[in-house]
This record gives structure tokens, C-alpha cells and sequence, in this order.
């Protein structure tokens, strides 16, 4: 269980690290992806954008 906690809270700074490149691709506006602002900081949580990219990930690994 612990290990799947520092999975997502990884992929999650992941995100917000790449946040203004998906941004110019079209990801992180997406129905799903939520920004709130919280102890004066932005904090954005990409759902739906993580949907995509997985089901990418998948058609890839498929494909390949």
C-alpha cells in the first residue's frame, strides 16, 4: 500500500513539474483535471490528463 502512495504522489509532482509543456500540447485543461489554490500555492491534480496518457501508453506498448 506504501509503495503505491509514493507512486502517485511521484507521478502527481511529476505533473506538476511538466504542467506548462502539457499545457502547449492541449493536457491539463481537460474535463477531470483539477486546480485549486491552497495555503497560497496552486496545486493541480491531472486526472483526466492522466487518463489519456495512460491509454496512450497502452495503445503504444500494444502497437510496439
Amino acid at each position: 500500500m506504501i509503495r503505491w502512495l509514493i507512486v502517485i504522489f511521484l507521478a502527481l509532482l511529476l505533473f506538476g513539474g511538466l504542467e506548462r509543456w502539457l499545457r502547449r500540447v492541449g493536457l491539463g485543461r481537460l474535463p477531470g483535471d483539477f486546480r485549486f489554490w491552497l495555503a497560497g500555492r496552486e496545486w493541480f491534480v491531472p486526472i483526466g490528463s492522466s487518463v489519456v496518457l495512460s491509454l496512450v501508453a497502452l495503445l503504444l506498448s500494444k502497437w510496439i
